[in-house]
């Protein structure tokens, strides 16, 4: 019996644990906007855009396409990273191979970025980041 009830409350805390964390992100952004930043890239031509404060997902996605179109014009830009009320960057291999992440802040962003790109190319660098307010 005593070993049910010490599983019990275990999977009680763990549950509590994970649960007030998203609680609180909620109930904050209930107080606040959010802000939505997108960041798209060209696996083509190597250019990119990027929007940051946009009210919907889908404005900052549109605004982050047109721009890396602009300078690519060649059909083939993508989203490779959204965020919500945090950061977002892109990194690039030396052999053109890019990797995305986001995060609450902008050093997270990029270090999930570095990650992603070196799992596809070599000598990965921060050519992007944005941040909403």
């Amino acid at each position: 019996m005593n070993l049910m009830f010490q599983k019990l409350f275990h999977n009680f805390a763990v549950a509590t644990a994970l649960t007030l964390p998203a609680i609180s992100l909620s109930a904050q952004s209930v107080l606040a906007s959010d802000n939505f930043g997108a960041i798209a890239y060209s696996s083509y031509t190597g250019s990119h855009g990027y929007s940051y404060n946009y009210a919907t997902r889908q404005a900052a996605e549109t605004r982050a396409l047109r721009e890396c179109e602009s300078y690519a014009g060649s059909g083939d830009c993508q989203v490779f990273v959204w965020f919500q009320n945090g950061c977002g960057a892109l990194a690039k291999a030396t052999d053109g191979a890019a990797g995305s992440g986001w995060g609450v802040a902008r050093r997270t962003a990029e270090y999930y970025a570095l990650e992603s790109c070196s799992e596809y190319g070599p000598d990965c660098k921060i050519i992007r980041w944005a941040c909403t307010n």
